[in-house]
């Protein structure tokens, strides 16, 4: 019976022993996955920290950017009104009065630019019966342009008019006499094909002599105003076709009649 209740009694404690080995097993188990769990959250609180203050630095950096960019655009605009009171006090102008005058500037413009295509419909019906290569006339930046083929004016290496280039000019003349608010610009123009006779040395003399016989033929011959027009000599250094071809070639042998409108009124306006 003893030795039962000795048993027993050993049982028992071996039992209490495993028992407290197995509850301290389980809290120490428990406080390591606590621990691993604080730890954790402790990475976490660490890395939003570092994230907030990344996101803080770079904040700061783009308050400066957006700082420096006000002090320039309050610079500038400081600048900008500086030269309006620059302007408003060298002008004694009234609002109203600057609408008038931009109004009667409007009105001018538009009354020229009326002009400028009636002329050029005026000298396109004149001369109408011409055919297409042998002149052209055109409008370009605000100027009439009267492109007149050799094969119309001259024989090839002269500045003798033909008789047909004659009659045409003279046609002109009298759309150019009844028009007094053009000046007109004669330009003589070659292919690159190199010329030298007894009298022409090359292309430039050929080119000058030719827009001079024009002139004549307007001035002398017609009754152009000489005070109104002027000659100039192109030569070969402003073709409007290839110099490769024989009809390139043929196009950039021409004289050109520029039309250009008196703006006078015009800039009266803009500087007074």
């Amino acid at each position: 019976m003893k030795k039962s209740i000795r048993s027993f009694t050993f049982l028992a404690l071996i039992a209490g022993m495993f028992f407290t080995s197995c509850v301290s097993n389980k809290k120490f188990t428990a406080s390591e996955a606590r621990n691993d769990k604080l730890q954790q959250e402790n990475a976490n609180t660490l890395g939003k920290l570092n994230e907030c203050n990344v996101q803080g630095l770079k904040s700061k950096e783009e308050i400066a950017k957006l700082q420096k960019e006000n002090e320039a655009a309050l610079k500038d605009y400081a600048l900008v009104k500086n030269d309006l009171m620059l302007l408003s006090s060298k002008s004694n102008l009234t609002i109203r009065e600057q609408a008038e005058r931009l109004k009667n500037l409007q009105d001018k413009m538009q009354a020229q630019t009326d002009k400028t295509n009636e002329l050029k419909n005026s000298i396109s019906k004149a001369l109408m019966n011409y055919k297409s290569d042998e002149l052209n006339v055109y409008q370009k930046d605000g100027k009439v342009y009267v492109s007149l083929a050799e094969k119309l004016l001259f024989k090839s290496g002269s500045a003798v008019v033909d008789p047909k280039g004659k009659a045409a000019l003279k046609t002109l003349a009298d759309v150019l006499n009844s028009s007094q608010d053009f000046t007109v610009a004669i330009e003589g123009h070659t292919d690159n094909v190199p010329i030298k006779t007894s009298v022409f040395k090359d292309n430039w003399d050929l080119s000058t002599a030719r827009a001079s016989s024009i002139v004549r033929v307007l001035t002398i011959d017609n009754g152009f105003d000489s005070g109104r027009i002027t000659a100039s000599g192109k030569s070969e250094f402003h073709p409007v076709g290839i110099n490769t071809t024989d009809e390139g070639r043929a196009s950039n042998r021409r004289t050109e009649i520029i039309l250009s409108p008196d703006l006078q009124e015009i800039y009266k306006l803009l500087y007074q």
